[in-house]
């Protein structure tokens, strides 16, 4: 039977996962090229060997592997024949090769001069043939490696962390690399070769977690290349929901964070091996007096202030004094020091603590809070620091409700972190701003517990109020502190979503703001908390435009709170804008002009103008993120905010002809949009778990002379066009509207009035509206 056939039966047995599979996989591959060697050699297998090297060598064949392999021959005139009779069959086959025919002495001479060639070797095993030829290569190979001649390990090491920054991290990413990120099983065979090369270090990595986490990662790779049919290692998000069930798992949330937690426990272990590498380097053959660690040699000093605590020149560490088991405070307080230092814990403090530290009085001393505050307000040192602490779950016995959101996948483009490291990336933005809030240790812990209600049942705002009021109770905050906490916690997205939802210039927009905040106090905490946490969300999350809402929605909700006047709008015309005004009316060609951000159309009023103009900026890549509209006496003025593409402007005179011929019906606008939509869909494959599903909200209570339309929706090409068309076919008169983009989705608010110039209250214009909506976003470009 053909390698080809044998590899499908075995895809098709479903029973077959994971390591499983990848032994089955490779015991069938060496029982098929052992009669390709031995009719190859015609049976004389003398002073030649067929050798397995790097995952194949380890048993670790996926379905679409490569098959990585080496002659190795003692001089054997057939041998190219000998190797060509082997290498075509496995062509024919159609499974990749990669393959090389070597002299002993050549093999191990390259393996001095190509890291890959000996990183492949410390794995290498004989297939077939004869093995005294092949085992003086395998272990002179290893031999040679573990006395680094050469030096490897600093190639190595540039290495992996050349690839971390291409393939960012396995923990973390929506659709993660499960062998090249940072965490994948490629750090996972580059710790095993570390270890060769320095045996001390296998005191200090947890190999049962590591080979429990290469474990996952293989399983995952084995069901995705099983579903895929070929060569795949990305985690692509259409993929997920299948392999999930592949492998008995409930969902794709359940597979992606063992993904994670898998991924995450490589990379921590990973890195802490490493960094131990460059002390160890560094400190062979030192002398010197006093405490010193037995990897490194370094001489710890004591902590002076934080008893029980030292540090070295590399990691913090405990001392005799310490009191592991009396003291709850102690693993906080090592944190503090690792954050104030910059330096890790050491595995050994860890370990020690993991076991045997106490769980903290209920509720907790004003010392152990306080230290924890002083360890958030490290910021971005704060990080790593408790992320070592989460390692062995002393988090937990302080915050045990972190459990619940540790390793969370956050499966939508809009966030780039799991739950856990979200929120530790907010606090530590949060701690760059405590400068403009009165209650510093208020804006750190509401950070820290903004999303906490994310890891349990429910939604996440609601249920977060609850756990957030726990556990602001236990930290023995007082009791006006916990309701600000919980306050936090219910208003985390007012400032954003009123900032990008609704128009800043009706006065009730802020009115609402200040009656949900209540005092200053806590706007000026909301304030901070929503720059923190967007900064921590995404790119995407944070950028010039609407950091200059939140902060005018701010001031605005600020003088109310005061008692002071609020400052009335500006009015939209002035006097450059009337004269242009009466030439459109005068002569009845449209006047288009660029300021940017804000792009201002002056034209013939006439129904379903906007949604002309709107289809006219999408067609040339300006993304709309707001629009105001009036006019008076026949003309119409709308004014719209806009985000460039690749901060390419288009020119004025090219708008203008274009929304003229649209105009005159001489631009089919929609034939346009569906056209660039599919463009960009090829190009930029659209990456959502789940699509998108339309959402139309109707609120009459958000301002007092308009009908607020709120519309969530897929981002695509053209969407806010549909939207407004829709509109206008319900004779609807939209006078502004807010765009907000969250990953693979918008959220269009609209201020409209209905044809009698009011707000929509009666029941079937409004379900009507809806309906129009519905079916204009199902009109996407291109369905």
């Amino acid at each position: 039977m053909s390698l080809r056939s044998r590899r499908q039966e075995l895809i098709d047995r479903r029973d077959l996962q994971g390591d499983a599979f990848c032994r089955a996989y490779s015991d069938a591959a060496d029982e098929w090229l052992t009669g390709l060697f031995d009719h190859a050699t015609g049976g004389d297998p003398r002073g030649v060997a067929l050798i397995a090297v790097g995952g194949y060598g380890r048993g670790e064949l996926c379905p679409f592997s490569d098959l990585d392999v080496v002659l190795i021959h003692k001089g054997r005139k057939d041998v190219s024949a000998a190797a060509d009779r082997i290498w075509y069959p496995v062509w024919d086959e159609g499974i990749s090769l990669d393959h090389s025919v070597r002299r002993p002495n050549d093999a191990l001479a390259l393996a001095g001069e190509d890291l890959r060639v000996a990183l492949g070797l410390l794995d290498a095993r004989v297939i077939c043939g004869e093995s005294k030829v092949a085992e003086p290569v395998i272990d002179g190979a290893r031999e040679r490696w573990a006395r680094q001649k050469p030096p490897w390990l600093g190639v190595l090491a540039d290495l992996v962390a050349e690839r971390h920054a291409s393939n960012g991290d396995l923990g973390f990413l929506l659709e993660p690399d499960l062998k090249e990120s940072h965490g994948g099983l490629r750090d996972v065979a580059a710790l095993t070769a570390l270890m060769l090369a320095v045996p001390v270090l296998a005191d200090y990595v947890d190999t049962v977690a590591i080979e429990d986490a290469r474990a996952v990662l293989t399983a995952t790779r084995v069901e995705l290349q099983r579903r895929a049919g070929r060569e795949l290692n990305k985690l692509l998000l259409q993929e997920q929901e299948q392999v999930a069930k592949s492998m008995g798992l409930a969902d794709a949330d359940e597979l992606m964070l063992a993904v994670a937690t898998a991924g995450r426990t490589v990379a921590w272990e990973g890195d802490d091996a490493w960094r131990r590498r460059s002390a160890w380097s560094r400190s062979k053959g030192s002398r010197g007096g006093g405490r010193r660690d037995r990897v490194t040699g370094a001489t710890v000093t004591k902590v002076s202030d934080q008893p029980g605590i030292g540090y070295t020149e590399d990691e913090v560490v405990l001392t005799d004094a310490a009191d592991v088991i009396g003291d709850p405070s102690l693993a906080l307080r090592m944190a503090l020091v690792a954050a104030d230092r910059n330096l890790p814990i050491s595995r050994d403090a860890l370990n020690l603590l993991g076991r045997r530290a106490p769980v903290p009085p209920v509720p907790w001393p004003d010392s152990i809070r306080q230290t924890l505050v002083d360890v958030l307000a490290h910021g971005p040192t704060a990080i790593p620091a408790l992320e070592a602490l989460d390692q062995r779950q002393l988090l937990e016995r302080y915050l045990p409700e972190w459990a619940a959101v540790r390793n969370k996948p956050q499966r939508n483009p809009y966030h780039r972190f799991t739950v856990d490291r979200h929120l530790l990336e907010a606090t530590a933005n949060a701690a760059t701003m405590t400068h403009r809030v009165s209650r510093p240790d208020l804006l750190l812990i509401g950070a820290l517990l903004h999303d906490i209600g994310k890891g349990f049942p429910g939604d996440h705002t609601d249920v977060g109020m609850v756990v957030a009021a726990d556990v602001a109770t236990r930290m023995g905050l007082a009791s006006e502190d916990v309701a600000t906490i919980v306050n936090m916690v219910r208003l985390h997205l007012l400032l954003p979503d009123a900032a990008t939802r609704r128009d800043l210039d009706d006065p009730a927009t802020a009115q609402r703001v200040a009656d949900e905040v209540a005092d200053r106090g806590t706007l000026e905490l909301l304030a901070a908390l929503v720059e923190a946490d967007s900064l921590a969300t995404g790119p995407s999350a944070w950028g010039g435009w609407k950091a200059g809402l939140v902060a005018d929605l701010v001031e605005r909700t600020s003088k109310l709170l005061a008692g002071e006047p609020v400052a009335p709008p500006a009015p939209l015309i002035d006097a450059e804008l009337e004269m242009v005004m009466d030439t459109v009316r005068t002569h009845g060609v449209p006047a288009l002009s660029i300021e940017p951000p804000q792009v201002t159309v002056v034209a013939p009023d006439r129904s379903g103008l906007l949604a002309e103009v709107t289809g006219v900026l999408a067609l040339h890549g300006l993304n709309v993120r707001s629009a105001v509209v009036t006019g008076s006496h026949g003309v119409a003025v709308e004014v719209f905010t806009v985000e460039p593409e690749r901060d390419r402007w288009p020119s004025a005179a090219k708008l203008s002809n274009d929304l003229a011929a649209v105009m005159a019906g001489t631009l089919a606008v929609d034939e346009q949009l569906a056209a660039r939509a599919h463009t960009y869909r090829n190009a930029h494959r659209v990456q959502v778990a789940q699509l998108v599903s339309t959402q139309v909200t109707v609120d009459n209570n958000a301002s007092e002379a308009a009908t607020v339309v709120e519309v969530r929706a897929e981002d695509v090409v053209g969407q806010l066009h549909r939207i407004t068309r829709a509109l206008v076919e319900c004779h609807c008169d939209v006078t502004s509207a807010k765009v907000s983009t969250f990953g693979s989705a918008v959220v269009d608010a609209f201020y409209v009035r209905g044809p009698d110039g009011h707000k929509l209250t009666d029941a079937a214009q409004i379900a009507a509206v809806e309906e129009a909506i519905h079916q204009g976003v199902g009109r996407q470009a291109g369905d």
